[in-house]
């Protein structure tokens, strides 16, 4: 009984380590990685609003010139016809606007779960989406148009053309549906972001990308690769219309919504005013594309991906042990919890488990930031593997050396410290290290839910300059310097160990 109150209490140490270290980091952390809403969508939405005295906005920011980003002295900011329209309907609630960047077909999720209080991300108001959640009315109307590669108008001129070809959608969207239905003997291709379906364009793995006409036609105008050809696709209303999706049987918060909308469509705002300066800010982008004007962008997301492997390093280290331990002991309840952790945790993906802890977890305990989500998902991801690292470290120490030192007097637990421990850190140093290594790079992970670390930036990087190759070149050369920075490091110390022995 003693043992297992050691175990719970150092349980409790742990979790408290994490979530007392990291909510003062998350605080540090942009808008857009940051939960601020309630734990659940109930009661009166709007009266809630007004009470937290901000709109929690959901988007996709690749959808230019509906949402993208900008870089406007020194920082980003998101620009676009749906910020325009976010903030004047902040505005008329008389609250602040607070943007959360996340994939498109993480954006339902987030709201069901409370996470955002609307969705304005040129969303079609579609049947099937009318199960789940309620539509304003439409404040645009568009249709549907391929991007191909410049050279290849000959070849692609409507839908027809794509005959067992490879069209690529947005995950989530009407366009992949209208792929499947009306794109005959085509191949759908569905990613979450838009930017890398461009990408997947620009290296040839797909033959076009079906999306709105009017975001088609600013990738062509940004990019002289490209052409935007019409699709030839009819489309109804609810599969063409824009609308901002919020949670349903919220009659007051549509009605606000609404009032708004009219009042711009009454000004005719979006053609007089947000698509012109929207126009403006992809026109600036373009002249000044260099990636040296970006630097900020990269900088920021390796100080972030640096500032989660440190912590949850450590995080899954202490845990790891704990497992390592509670494993090899001699209680069977013990054994069997860290048993079933460990499958479990090793058994299910890390993006699974990031996406678990952030909406799921994150929907029972209330507010929950982005970061320190991610920071806890991958440390219990870590310390799964860890502990079995560590286990055989412990078991590859011969039986005599614990007969030994226990023979001197020394206790179980001064045996395991002075004795097994330091032999077994030498024997798993490498492997260690490996794990180490691979979690940098797996911190890449956390940008499905918004939080601002390298992956993040780059997509970031991508989706303002309208280029996909060079800003990952960029990322793939950060990473390695760290990846490369952190070998050297831990050589140094076995090395160090070597020389002791």
């Amino acid at each position: 009984m003693k043992k297992i109150k050691k175990v719970v209490v150092l349980l409790a140490l742990f979790l408290g380590f994490i979530t007392c270290i990291t909510p003062a980091l998350a605080a540090g952390a942009s808008s857009s990685s940051n939960s601020t809403s309630s734990s659940a969508v109930s009661g009166d939405e709007l009266a809630k609003i007004k009470a937290n005295g901000k709109l929690v906005v959901g988007l996709s920011a690749d959808y230019p010139p509906l949402e993208f980003t900008k870089k406007i002295n020194g920082k980003t900011e998101y620009v676009g016809v749906d910020i325009e329209i976010a903030k004047q309907i902040a505005k008329d609630l008389g609250v602040k606007l607070e943007i959360k960047n996340l994939s498109f077909d993480s954006l339902l999720v987030a709201m069901e779960t409370g996470k955002i209080d609307v969705i304005i991300s040129g969303m079609n108001p579609t049947a099937e989406r009318k199960q789940s959640v309620d539509f304003s009315n439409t404040y645009y109307s568009g249709g549907k148009s391929f991007l191909i590669m410049k050279g290849d108008e000959n070849k692609y001129k409507n839908k027809d053309s794509f005959v067992g070809k490879k069209v690529g959608a947005q995950n989530g969207t009407t366009e992949y549906k209208l792929i499947k239905s009306d794109v005959k003997g085509a191949t759908p291709e569905g990613l979450s972001k838009l930017s890398n379906l461009v990408l997947d364009l620009q290296s040839r793995k797909i033959d076009g990308v079906l999306m709105d006409s009017l975001i088609a036609k600013a990738y062509a105008a940004n990019n002289k690769q490209f052409v935007a050809i019409d699709s030839g696709i009819e489309v109804s209303e609810d599969q063409s219309g824009v609308a901002v999706a919020l949670p349903k049987n919220q009659p007051a918060l549509k009605t606000a919504i609404n009032k708004t909308l009219g009042q711009i469509k009454k000004d005719n705002l979006i053609d007089k005013k947000y698509v012109p300066q929207a126009a403006k800010y992809m026109e600036t982008v373009k002249q000044s594309n260099g990636m040296l004007n970006y630097w900020n962008y990269f900088a920021k997301g390796v100080g972030y991906t640096i500032l989660i492997t440190v912590i949850s390093v450590t995080a899954g280290f202490v845990l790891g042990t704990l497992l390592a331990l509670m494993r090899l002991a001699k209680s069977k309840f013990l054994h069997a919890i860290a048993v079933c952790y460990i499958e479990f945790i090793r058994g299910t993906p890390l993006m699974v488990q990031i996406m678990f802890v952030y909406f799921g977890i994150g929907a029972l305990i209330g507010s929950l930031p982005a970061l320190l989500a991610g920071i806890i998902a991958i440390s219990l991801n870590s310390g799964a593997y860890v502990a079995e690292v560590i286990r055989s470290g412990i078991e590859s120490i011969p039986a005599g050396q614990t007969e030994a030192a226990r023979s001197l007097g020394l206790s179980q637990g001064k045996t395991y410290r002075y004795v097994i421990i330091p032999q077994a850190l030498k024997n798993i140093w490498p492997a260690l290290g490996n794990e180490f290594i691979t979690l940098l790079k797996d911190s890449s992970m956390v940008s499905i839910i918004g939080v601002t670390e390298l992956m993040y930036q780059t997509q970031l990087v991508q989706t303002t300059t309208y280029k996909g190759v060079l800003p990952l070149f960029i990322t793939m050369l950060l990473y390695f310097v760290m990846t490369f920075t952190v070998s050297k490091f831990l050589g140094y110390f076995e090395g160090k160990m070597k020389h002791n022995e």
